[in-house]
């Protein structure tokens, strides 16, 4: 298997961070978090115009998908600027509603796929809540074999981060596709669903730990910079390796998801485990590195630090992914 990325895939990822940096994402975090979401859905069509959200859709509906290593380039890169809405659900959903098909797929996957249509989705088997649904126009939902269209946010729910908002939605709904193919379309979703939040995890430990690097260099105790403590340095190198042995684990399971490989779900799953717990302990680094200060909702690490471990259990717990890799 080859585990690194073309000159195509390394430019897509050098533009996404250009336009992110651009973007000053952090205040557009804020803003989300705040109930403003404007920046933010300004950033979603941009991130669009870039191709984002037609990875995942197949060509036949305006997509140029599914392509999971462009996926889990990008999403890397929107883990690690901490973009905000329901980026892993407008993915899956084009998986689901792709391996549905019919008219829900037609109606909604172009402007899925163009960003003119925000989504969220909830999969039976993955918690019963919607990632900000209030910003989002639909929440499709798949409980046994039958596919739902829900307008309208729900019940709120309290979360860890305020830039992730959670959502019951409300019982009922729109039945827009049954069958047998729902209940297939819905286990390709949440092994997709699964993949991208492993890939958030990712680039959202690398952006703590660049952070807190950055942090100790500067910080100075005794007359010189922490971070020339060899128990500094130590908490750094073991937070690094973590990151640096999930990625291949990414990659490798989105060769298998490329593949078709029956062992993709095992592989995404096992991504999903080291990805996630390595994202955490890159924010408990982060956090003990800090101090006090790390604390502090003035400092934008925050924002990262309370997303690393709602990304750790979303859309598959470790214990759950344990349990899926051991199945094979």
């Amino acid at each position: 298997m080859r585990f690194l990325l073309d000159d195509e895939q390394r430019e897509f990822a050098r533009s996404l961070d250009a336009l992110l940096t651009a973007a000053d994402t952090p205040a557009v975090v804020r803003g989300w978090a705040e109930g403003h979401p404007g920046p933010g859905l300004t950033l979603w069509r941009r991130l669009a115009d870039a191709g984002v959200f037609a990875l995942a859709v197949p060509e036949v509906y305006g997509g140029v998908g599914p392509l999971p290593v462009e996926t889990a380039v990008a999403l890397m890169e929107l883990g690690r600027h901490g973009v905000p809405g329901p980026v892993v659900e407008s993915v899956a959903a084009g998986v689901l509603l792709g391996g549905v098909g019919g008219p829900v797929a037609k109606e909604w996957l172009p402007r899925v796929a163009s960003g003119t249509a925000v989504v969220s989705l909830v999969l039976e088997g993955y918690g019963p809540y919607a990632l900000d649904a209030d910003v989002a126009e639909a929440v499709f939902s798949v409980a046994g074999d039958e596919l739902r269209l829900t307008r309208g946010p729900g019940e709120p729910t309290p979360s860890m981060d305020p830039a992730r908002r959670l959502f019951r939605p409300g019982a009922g709904g729109e039945v827009v596709a049954t069958g047998p193919k729902v209940r297939e379309a819905a286990r390709a979703a949440g092994t997709w669903a699964t993949f991208a939040t492993a890939a958030q995890a990712l680039g959202c430990g690398e952006a703590l730990l660049r952070a807190t690097v950055a942090y100790v260099k500067q910080r100075t105790q005794f007359g010189v910079p922490v971070g020339s403590f060899q128990a500094v340095k130590h908490r750094l190198a073991d937070t690094l390796l973590g990151l640096e042995f999930a990625r291949p684990l990414l990659y490798g399971a989105a060769v298998e998801l490329a593949e078709g490989s029956p062992g993709a779900g095992a592989a995404v799953a096992a991504a999903k485990v080291a990805a996630g717990e390595a994202g955490y302990a890159a924010a408990r680094t982060a956090l003990q590195l800090h101090g006090a200060v790390g604390y502090t909702e003035e400092l934008d690490l925050a924002w990262w630090l309370r997303r690393a471990r709602p990304l750790r259990d979303a859309w598959g717990t470790p214990s759950a992914c344990r349990a899926r890799v051991l199945q094979g």
